[in-house]
Protein backbone atom coordinates (compact mmCIF):
# COMPACT_ATOMS: atom_id res chain seq x y z
CA UNK A 1 0.00 0.00 0.00
CA UNK A 2 0.97 3.38 -0.96
CA UNK A 3 2.21 6.10 1.99
CA UNK A 4 -0.10 8.38 1.09
CA UNK A 5 -3.45 6.06 1.23
CA UNK A 6 -5.25 5.20 3.71
CA UNK A 7 -8.25 2.97 4.25
CA UNK A 8 -10.74 4.61 5.92
CA UNK A 9 -14.80 3.78 6.59
CA UNK A 10 -17.38 5.46 3.95
CA UNK A 11 -20.69 4.37 3.10
CA UNK A 12 -21.41 2.42 0.09
CA UNK A 13 -23.85 5.40 -1.03
CA UNK A 14 -20.67 7.39 -1.51
CA UNK A 15 -18.24 4.87 -3.19
CA UNK A 16 -16.90 5.58 -6.52
CA UNK A 17 -16.90 2.64 -9.20
CA UNK A 18 -13.33 2.61 -8.83
CA UNK A 19 -13.22 2.30 -4.90
CA UNK A 20 -12.62 -1.08 -3.52
CA UNK A 21 -14.97 -3.17 -1.04
CA UNK A 22 -14.86 -5.88 1.19
CA UNK A 23 -18.21 -6.66 1.97
CA UNK A 24 -21.38 -8.88 0.98
CA UNK A 25 -24.05 -7.21 -1.73
CA UNK A 26 -25.94 -5.93 1.10
CA UNK A 27 -26.62 -2.23 -0.42
CA UNK A 28 -26.43 -0.29 2.95
CA UNK A 29 -23.28 -2.49 5.00
CA UNK A 30 -20.84 0.13 6.06
CA UNK A 31 -17.25 -1.49 4.62
CA UNK A 32 -13.83 -0.49 4.47
CA UNK A 33 -12.77 1.08 1.52
CA UNK A 34 -9.56 2.11 -0.08
CA UNK A 35 -9.37 5.33 -0.91
CA UNK A 36 -6.80 8.29 -1.33
CA UNK A 37 -6.62 10.61 1.31
CA UNK A 38 -5.68 14.42 0.74
CA UNK A 39 -2.52 15.95 1.79
CA UNK A 40 -2.64 17.69 4.67
CA UNK A 41 -1.09 21.47 4.49
CA UNK A 42 2.13 21.63 4.57
CA UNK A 43 2.54 17.42 4.34
CA UNK A 44 5.99 16.36 2.62
CA UNK A 45 4.08 14.98 -0.96
CA UNK A 46 5.76 11.92 -2.79
CA UNK A 47 7.05 13.25 -6.51
CA UNK A 48 5.11 12.26 -8.86
CA UNK A 49 6.93 12.27 -12.48
CA UNK A 50 5.04 12.86 -15.71
CA UNK A 51 2.42 10.50 -16.67
CA UNK A 52 4.80 8.84 -19.48
CA UNK A 53 5.90 4.66 -19.08
CA UNK A 54 9.52 4.27 -19.35
CA UNK A 55 10.80 2.70 -22.91
CA UNK A 56 12.07 -0.39 -20.93
CA UNK A 57 10.95 -1.49 -17.67
CA UNK A 58 13.16 -2.38 -14.91
CA UNK A 59 14.77 -5.81 -16.29
CA UNK A 60 17.31 -8.12 -14.49
CA UNK A 61 20.53 -8.08 -16.76
CA UNK A 62 21.67 -6.72 -20.05
CA UNK A 63 20.66 -10.00 -21.66
CA UNK A 64 16.74 -9.32 -20.97
CA UNK A 65 17.16 -5.71 -21.85
CA UNK A 66 18.56 -7.04 -25.25
CA UNK A 67 15.49 -9.39 -25.25
CA UNK A 68 13.01 -6.82 -24.27
CA UNK A 69 14.21 -4.43 -27.34
CA UNK A 70 14.67 -6.99 -30.07
CA UNK A 71 10.51 -7.98 -28.99
CA UNK A 72 9.88 -4.63 -29.80
CA UNK A 73 7.61 -4.06 -32.48
CA UNK A 74 8.78 -2.61 -35.91
CA UNK A 75 7.29 0.62 -37.57
CA UNK A 76 6.14 0.44 -41.02
CA UNK A 77 7.00 3.28 -43.07
CA UNK A 78 3.29 4.95 -43.16
CA UNK A 79 3.73 4.51 -38.97
CA UNK A 80 7.17 6.16 -38.66
CA UNK A 81 6.63 9.09 -40.59
CA UNK A 82 2.88 9.72 -37.81
CA UNK A 83 4.43 9.68 -35.47
CA UNK A 84 7.41 11.96 -36.33
CA UNK A 85 5.59 14.35 -37.74
CA UNK A 86 3.36 13.97 -34.26
CA UNK A 87 6.47 14.49 -32.15
CA UNK A 88 7.33 17.10 -34.99
CA UNK A 89 4.41 19.37 -35.10
CA UNK A 90 2.81 18.60 -31.49
CA UNK A 91 5.96 17.93 -29.60
CA UNK A 92 3.93 14.46 -28.44
CA UNK A 93 6.59 12.00 -25.99
CA UNK A 94 4.53 9.26 -26.67
CA UNK A 95 5.33 9.60 -30.57
CA UNK A 96 9.20 9.83 -29.51
CA UNK A 97 8.94 7.01 -27.46
CA UNK A 98 7.13 4.32 -30.11
CA UNK A 99 10.10 5.97 -32.46
CA UNK A 100 13.16 5.17 -29.68
CA UNK A 101 11.42 1.36 -28.94
CA UNK A 102 10.91 0.54 -32.74
CA UNK A 103 15.20 1.16 -32.99
CA UNK A 104 16.48 -0.04 -29.89
CA UNK A 105 17.40 -3.09 -31.82
CA UNK A 106 19.27 -0.84 -34.36
CA UNK A 107 21.29 0.93 -31.44
CA UNK A 108 22.41 -2.97 -30.29
CA UNK A 109 23.17 -4.41 -33.56
CA UNK A 110 25.60 -1.04 -34.09
CA UNK A 111 26.91 -1.40 -30.56
CA UNK A 112 28.24 -5.21 -30.91
CA UNK A 113 30.80 -3.87 -33.81
CA UNK A 114 32.39 -2.15 -30.81
CA UNK A 115 32.98 -4.70 -28.40
CA UNK A 116 36.83 -5.33 -29.95
CA UNK A 117 37.81 -2.14 -28.15
CA UNK A 118 37.39 -3.48 -24.28
CA UNK A 119 34.81 -1.29 -23.12
CA UNK A 120 31.42 -2.57 -21.25
CA UNK A 121 28.35 -3.55 -23.76
CA UNK A 122 26.13 -1.91 -21.76
CA UNK A 123 28.40 1.38 -21.96
CA UNK A 124 28.06 1.12 -25.27
CA UNK A 125 24.57 0.39 -25.67
CA UNK A 126 23.80 3.25 -23.67
CA UNK A 127 25.88 5.82 -25.62
CA UNK A 128 24.27 4.35 -28.67
CA UNK A 129 20.67 5.29 -27.34
CA UNK A 130 21.95 8.68 -26.62
CA UNK A 131 22.70 8.68 -30.48
CA UNK A 132 19.04 7.59 -31.40
CA UNK A 133 17.60 10.44 -29.33
CA UNK A 134 19.35 12.68 -30.84
CA UNK A 135 18.80 11.78 -34.37
CA UNK A 136 15.31 11.07 -33.37
CA UNK A 137 15.40 14.61 -32.37
CA UNK A 138 16.52 16.24 -35.98
CA UNK A 139 14.57 13.54 -38.32
CA UNK A 140 12.78 15.27 -41.05
CA UNK A 141 9.50 12.81 -41.95
CA UNK A 142 9.22 15.10 -45.04
CA UNK A 143 12.69 14.04 -46.28
CA UNK A 144 11.39 10.58 -48.24
CA UNK A 145 14.63 9.13 -45.68
CA UNK A 146 13.28 6.18 -43.13
CA UNK A 147 14.87 6.58 -39.73
CA UNK A 148 16.82 3.89 -39.21
CA UNK A 149 19.28 5.09 -42.47
CA UNK A 150 19.16 8.58 -40.72
CA UNK A 151 19.78 7.39 -37.17
CA UNK A 152 23.01 4.82 -37.91
CA UNK A 153 24.88 8.24 -38.48
CA UNK A 154 24.08 9.58 -34.96
CA UNK A 155 24.78 6.47 -32.80
CA UNK A 156 27.73 5.55 -34.74
CA UNK A 157 29.10 8.83 -33.98
CA UNK A 158 28.06 8.84 -29.54
CA UNK A 159 29.53 5.59 -29.42
CA UNK A 160 32.94 6.57 -31.07
CA UNK A 161 33.01 9.44 -29.08
CA UNK A 162 32.67 7.29 -25.95
CA UNK A 163 35.26 4.76 -27.05
CA UNK A 164 37.93 7.43 -27.75
CA UNK A 165 37.29 9.17 -24.92
CA UNK A 166 37.67 5.75 -22.47
CA UNK A 167 39.91 3.62 -24.20
CA UNK A 168 42.60 5.22 -22.78
CA UNK A 169 43.58 7.26 -19.98
CA UNK A 170 45.05 9.52 -22.32
CA UNK A 171 43.04 10.53 -25.37
CA UNK A 172 44.58 9.03 -28.68
CA UNK A 173 42.77 10.66 -31.35
CA UNK A 174 41.78 14.40 -31.35
CA UNK A 175 41.81 15.41 -35.25
CA UNK A 176 39.58 13.76 -38.11
CA UNK A 177 42.76 12.28 -39.42
CA UNK A 178 43.53 10.48 -36.00
CA UNK A 179 39.68 9.51 -35.21
CA UNK A 180 39.61 7.74 -39.06
CA UNK A 181 43.28 5.56 -38.15
CA UNK A 182 41.77 5.13 -34.62
CA UNK A 183 38.82 2.96 -36.09
CA UNK A 184 40.62 1.37 -39.07
CA UNK A 185 43.98 0.73 -38.53
CA UNK A 186 43.78 -2.82 -36.93
CA UNK A 187 41.53 -3.90 -39.34
CA UNK A 188 43.44 -2.38 -41.96
CA UNK A 189 47.10 -4.27 -40.71
CA UNK A 190 48.11 -7.82 -42.60
CA UNK A 191 49.34 -8.57 -38.99
CA UNK A 192 49.88 -7.96 -35.34
CA UNK A 193 53.78 -6.91 -36.60
CA UNK A 194 54.97 -3.46 -37.22
CA UNK A 195 53.47 -2.09 -40.25
CA UNK A 196 56.25 -2.00 -43.00
CA UNK A 197 56.79 0.72 -45.56
CA UNK A 198 54.37 -0.54 -48.70
CA UNK A 199 51.79 -1.09 -45.57
CA UNK A 200 51.94 2.35 -44.44
CA UNK A 201 51.97 4.04 -47.82
CA UNK A 202 48.61 1.68 -48.98
CA UNK A 203 46.80 2.67 -45.62
CA UNK A 204 47.71 6.19 -46.01
CA UNK A 205 46.45 6.53 -49.51
CA UNK A 206 43.41 4.53 -48.20
CA UNK A 207 42.04 6.64 -45.71
CA UNK A 208 43.58 10.07 -47.31
CA UNK A 209 46.08 10.58 -44.44
CA UNK A 210 49.83 11.29 -44.27
CA UNK A 211 51.87 8.76 -44.25
CA UNK A 212 53.36 9.76 -40.72
CA UNK A 213 50.49 9.98 -39.38
CA UNK A 214 49.62 6.16 -39.85
CA UNK A 215 53.29 5.62 -37.88
CA UNK A 216 52.23 7.89 -35.06
CA UNK A 217 48.56 6.44 -34.21
CA UNK A 218 50.42 2.83 -34.84
CA UNK A 219 53.11 4.26 -32.20
CA UNK A 220 50.20 4.94 -29.92
CA UNK A 221 47.97 2.12 -30.25
CA UNK A 222 50.64 -0.39 -29.57
CA UNK A 223 51.43 1.77 -26.12
CA UNK A 224 50.01 1.83 -22.65
CA UNK A 225 49.44 4.17 -20.46
CA UNK A 226 51.82 4.67 -17.51
CA UNK A 227 51.81 6.38 -14.31
CA UNK A 228 54.40 9.33 -14.36
CA UNK A 229 54.98 8.22 -9.98
CA UNK A 230 55.46 4.79 -10.83
CA UNK A 231 53.83 1.77 -8.74
CA UNK A 232 52.63 3.17 -5.47
CA UNK A 233 53.51 -0.04 -3.63
CA UNK A 234 56.83 0.34 -4.74
CA UNK A 235 59.26 -0.58 -1.71
CA UNK A 236 61.10 3.01 -0.94
CA UNK A 237 63.32 0.59 1.52
CA UNK A 238 64.40 -1.93 -1.39
CA UNK A 239 68.39 -1.74 -2.38
CA UNK A 240 67.28 -1.41 -6.22
CA UNK A 241 64.37 0.98 -6.22
CA UNK A 242 62.32 1.16 -10.11
CA UNK A 243 62.83 4.60 -11.70
CA UNK A 244 59.26 5.65 -12.34
CA UNK A 245 58.68 7.97 -15.23
CA UNK A 246 58.90 11.28 -13.07
CA UNK A 247 62.00 10.71 -12.44
CA UNK A 248 63.60 10.89 -15.74
CA UNK A 249 61.27 13.35 -17.35
CA UNK A 250 61.81 16.17 -14.24
CA UNK A 251 64.74 18.43 -14.85
CA UNK A 252 66.65 20.50 -12.62
CA UNK A 253 66.62 23.40 -14.52
CA UNK A 254 63.12 23.89 -14.20
CA UNK A 255 62.74 23.22 -10.54
CA UNK A 256 61.12 26.25 -9.32
CA UNK A 257 64.00 26.28 -6.26
CA UNK A 258 66.35 26.57 -9.22
CA UNK A 259 64.99 29.24 -11.13
CA UNK A 260 64.92 31.09 -7.43
CA UNK A 261 68.40 30.42 -7.51
CA UNK A 262 69.37 31.39 -11.45
CA UNK A 263 66.97 35.01 -11.04
CA UNK A 264 68.85 35.61 -7.69
CA UNK A 265 72.43 35.07 -8.93
CA UNK A 266 71.86 37.28 -12.08
CA UNK A 267 70.58 40.13 -10.22
CA UNK A 268 73.70 40.09 -8.24
CA UNK A 269 76.02 39.90 -11.24
CA UNK A 270 74.41 42.66 -12.39
CA UNK A 271 74.82 45.09 -9.08
CA UNK A 272 78.55 44.03 -9.05
CA UNK A 273 78.89 45.17 -12.64
CA UNK A 274 77.09 48.03 -12.58
CA UNK A 275 79.69 48.81 -9.59
CA UNK A 276 82.31 47.57 -11.23
CA UNK A 277 81.63 50.53 -14.31
CA UNK A 278 80.88 53.34 -11.71
CA UNK A 279 84.12 52.46 -10.31
CA UNK A 280 85.85 53.46 -13.66
CA UNK A 281 86.73 57.39 -14.50
CA UNK A 282 84.31 59.11 -16.14
CA UNK A 283 85.52 59.25 -19.77
CA UNK A 284 86.50 55.04 -19.06
CA UNK A 285 82.17 54.74 -18.34
CA UNK A 286 81.74 56.77 -21.23
CA UNK A 287 83.31 54.93 -23.65
CA UNK A 288 82.07 51.42 -21.96
CA UNK A 289 78.25 52.23 -21.46
CA UNK A 290 78.17 53.75 -25.61
CA UNK A 291 80.53 50.22 -26.77
CA UNK A 292 78.30 47.91 -24.73
CA UNK A 293 75.50 49.10 -23.39
CA UNK A 294 74.03 51.66 -25.62
CA UNK A 295 70.20 50.91 -26.52
CA UNK A 296 67.99 52.42 -29.15
CA UNK A 297 64.40 53.57 -28.51
CA UNK A 298 63.45 49.83 -28.96
CA UNK A 299 65.66 48.46 -26.83
CA UNK A 300 67.96 47.21 -29.06
CA UNK A 301 71.68 47.39 -28.66
CA UNK A 302 73.69 49.57 -31.11
CA UNK A 303 76.90 50.15 -29.88
CA UNK A 304 78.64 53.08 -30.98
CA UNK A 305 82.07 52.48 -33.24
CA UNK A 306 85.63 53.62 -32.22
CA UNK A 307 85.46 56.49 -34.84
CA UNK A 308 82.45 58.47 -33.54
CA UNK A 309 83.63 57.99 -29.90
CA UNK A 310 86.84 59.73 -31.24
CA UNK A 311 84.88 62.48 -33.08
CA UNK A 312 82.75 63.46 -29.98
CA UNK A 313 85.98 62.89 -27.31
CA UNK A 314 88.16 64.73 -29.83
CA UNK A 315 90.56 62.08 -29.80
CA UNK A 316 92.10 59.12 -32.38
CA UNK A 317 90.38 56.25 -32.46
CA UNK A 318 93.26 54.18 -31.38
CA UNK A 319 93.08 56.20 -27.99
CA UNK A 320 89.49 55.24 -27.94
CA UNK A 321 90.43 51.63 -28.21
CA UNK A 322 93.25 51.39 -25.44
CA UNK A 323 91.02 53.62 -22.84
CA UNK A 324 88.25 50.43 -23.27
CA UNK A 325 90.89 47.84 -23.54
CA UNK A 326 92.34 49.45 -19.98
CA UNK A 327 88.61 49.92 -18.77
CA UNK A 328 87.19 46.07 -19.59
CA UNK A 329 91.00 44.61 -17.78
CA UNK A 330 89.91 46.84 -14.52
CA UNK A 331 86.01 45.65 -14.73
CA UNK A 332 87.08 42.34 -15.20
CA UNK A 333 89.63 41.96 -12.11
CA UNK A 334 86.85 43.52 -9.99
CA UNK A 335 84.06 41.29 -11.10
CA UNK A 336 86.77 38.22 -10.64
CA UNK A 337 87.59 39.71 -7.02
CA UNK A 338 83.08 39.43 -6.35
CA UNK A 339 83.02 36.31 -7.59
CA UNK A 340 82.41 34.44 -4.46
CA UNK A 341 79.74 36.76 -3.67
CA UNK A 342 78.07 35.65 -6.82
CA UNK A 343 78.40 31.65 -6.22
Amino acid sequence: MHEDQDIIDVEDDNLEDTDVIDAQDSPTVTCRALKTRPASAGAVVPYQPARLPAVIPQLGDLEAYIRAANLAPILSAEEEHDLAVRLRDAGDLSAAQQLVLSHLRLVVSVARGYLGYGLPYADLIQEGNIGLMKAIKHFDPDRGVRLMTFSVHWIRSEIQEYVVRNWRLVKLATTKNQRKLFFNLRQMKDSDKTLTTEETQRIAQTLDVKPEEVREMEARMSGGDTSIDGRGDADEDSASPSMAPIDWLSREEDEPETILEEKSREEMAREQLKKAINALDARSQHVIRSRWLNEDSQGNNVPKTLQELADELGVSAERIRQIEKKALSKMRDALLASKEDIG
